[in-house]
């Protein structure tokens, strides 16, 4: 667990922390409060000093590529996402609907965000506060006005005159000297089309050699990249989703996942994915995915399911990327509130694998932004939740969190069934010792751990608790006997650093 992984000779740590930024919206707010416009290039040398004063490994600048007009107009004249504009930017107005960063018409930066050597003059600025750059990587489709759907339609999903007339809602007309081509909307196959992109075949080799050399050049500017909706080009769900367009193809020998990670080493992998589809995508070779179960059951209070993810292997635990929100979720400050922040927050801020945090959700905003509206509306930062996230993270930024071994603990009853309520953990390090108790109900609960091994029955035990600044001595004797008694109040937490007195 404590191997340093290398990207570009970018070396970063085990369990690294990954801050996801609004690219488009931020350089907004940094023009508003700058009283200047500001691109890329000019964003302050303090704004990246304040990232890095938080200890962040990772910047994901998310949406720089160059969004659609044809996109763009869609949502412009979407009505369905009318409301959402109105809760997220009240009065909002037509040109402040900039279109989804999903639906890129190249891979080349925003004029609104800045140019290749924007780009890399940030990338080096990153670099010399020890952060990695990561980018999106949209496999499943490009926008309906990309260069490739008139100069390459075979790349794509296509569709005949019959299956348009049968679903006319699911097909994007292109235009050619000949025959117009009709191109499969992308979709997920549980929800409707997405009606701003097309889908692109990845049962055809020369689709995928395209999309290799993209990411071959994208590599040139940036660590990694963050892969919008994995899953959806395995072969296996490709042909489920697609198979009635597919006739005259066969599914290729390899996942695309697996030369794509080939032609493109030494270079960090984050995917977005679900449907318990996390295993498949990390044995082709991604460092990170998306651990939305988790989120899911924090969300839900689904208690068991929580203990069931942090009883898995903590190889793959490393391997996930845990999240209270990001820009697809909801505000985590309107989902969990601020009861649940202190439990919730030290949760996935000390467990294995990549602790992956969103701008704003270190100030408590509670406004979510649709992806293709430019800005939200301001709020004002919330001064509790931004003092816990600003000690959680200095704390987790401590080398035992990063190079250390974690283990769960076992959690006995103390009397009653609350014990069941709590999760528990250790991480050790040559030099360092840190416990973490969470309880994850709105109950006060009580339970008695049990450390496998280090406590000795001769000594006492400081157990000091470095979210509140309070101490207790316990005595090794008990500890090893009975168990570490511990009760917490509803959605409290306790990180103690122990230490033989």
């Amino acid at each position: 667990m404590s191997t340093v992984r290398k990207s570009s000779a970018f070396a970063y740590r085990p369990h690294p922390h990954l801050y996801e930024i609004n690219a488009w919206a931020w350089l907004e707010e940094l023009s508003a409060k700058f009283g200047r416009k500001i691109g890329l290039r000019d964003v302050p040398e303090s704004e990246w000093d304040d990232i890095a004063s938080l200890g962040f490994d990772f910047v994901w600048l998310m949406g720089i590529w160059e969004r659609s007009p044809v996109g763009r107009r869609f949502f412009q004249t979407d009505s369905p996402s009318f409301s959402g504009f109105d809760a997220a930017l009240p009065g909002w107005k037509l040109s402040q609907v900039v279109g989804s960063p999903y639906s890129v018409h190249r891979y080349q930066p925003d004029p609104r965000i800045g140019s290749w050597a924007d780009l890399d003059f940030v990338r080096v600025r990153l670099r010399e506060r020890h952060i990695g750059l990561i980018l999106d990587f949209v496999a499943n489709h490009t926008a309906p006005d990309h260069l490739w759907t008139k100069s390459h339609p075979e790349y794509y999903v296509r569709g005949s005159q019959d299956n348009f007339k049968q679903n006319p809602s699911d097909f994007y007309l292109v235009e050619t000297k000949a025959e117009p081509n009709l191109l499969a909307h992308g979709r997920d196959p549980y929800f409707p089309p997405w009606r701003d992109v097309v889908q692109l075949n990845y049962f055809e080799p020369d689709t995928r050699s395209a999309l290799i050399d993209e990411l071959r050049e994208l590599a040139k500017h940036c660590d990694g990249v963050r892969c919008d909706m994995a899953m959806l080009v395995l072969n296996d769900v490709f042909a489920r989703t697609w198979g009635p367009l597919l006739a005259g193809y066969e599914p290729p020998p390899r996942e695309f996942w697996s030369e794509a990670i080939v032609a493109v080493p030494e270079f960090v992998w984050l995917a977005e994915v679900y449907w318990n589809c996390e295993g498949p995508i990390q044995s082709l070779g991604f460092q990170f995915t998306y651990d939305k179960g988790l989120y899911d059951a924090l969300r839900d209070g689904d208690i068991d399911e929580v203990h069931a993810r942090l009883s898995a292997d903590v190889t793959s635990q490393a391997r996930a990327a845990r999240f209270l929100e990001n820009h697809d979720e909801a505000r985590s400050a309107a989902v969990f509130g601020s009861a649940k922040r202190e439990a919730f927050g030290t949760l996935i801020a000390t467990l294995p694998g990549m602790r992956f945090y969103h701008q704003g959700q270190l100030d408590g905003r509670k406004i979510h932004l649709p992806i293709p509206l430019a800005m939200a509306a301001p709020e004002p930062p919330d001064v509790e939740t931004r003092a816990f996230y600003e000690r959680i993270l200095r704390l987790t930024n401590e080398s035992v969190f990063h190079s250390g071994d974690w283990q769960l603990l076992e959690i006995q009853t103390a009397g009653d069934d609350t014990f069941r309520n709590l999760v528990a953990y250790q991480w050790l390090a040559r030099d360092a010792w840190k416990f973490v108790i969470v309880n994850l109900s709105n109950a006060e609960s009580q339970a008695r751990v049990r450390f496998p091994a280090g406590i000795s029955p001769s000594q006492q035990y400081v157990f000091a608790d470095q979210l509140h600044d309070v101490q207790y001595v316990r005595a090794g004797e008990e500890i090893v006997q009975s168990g570490l008694y511990v009760r917490l109040e509803p959605y409290r937490a306790h990180l103690f650093d122990v230490t033989p007195l």
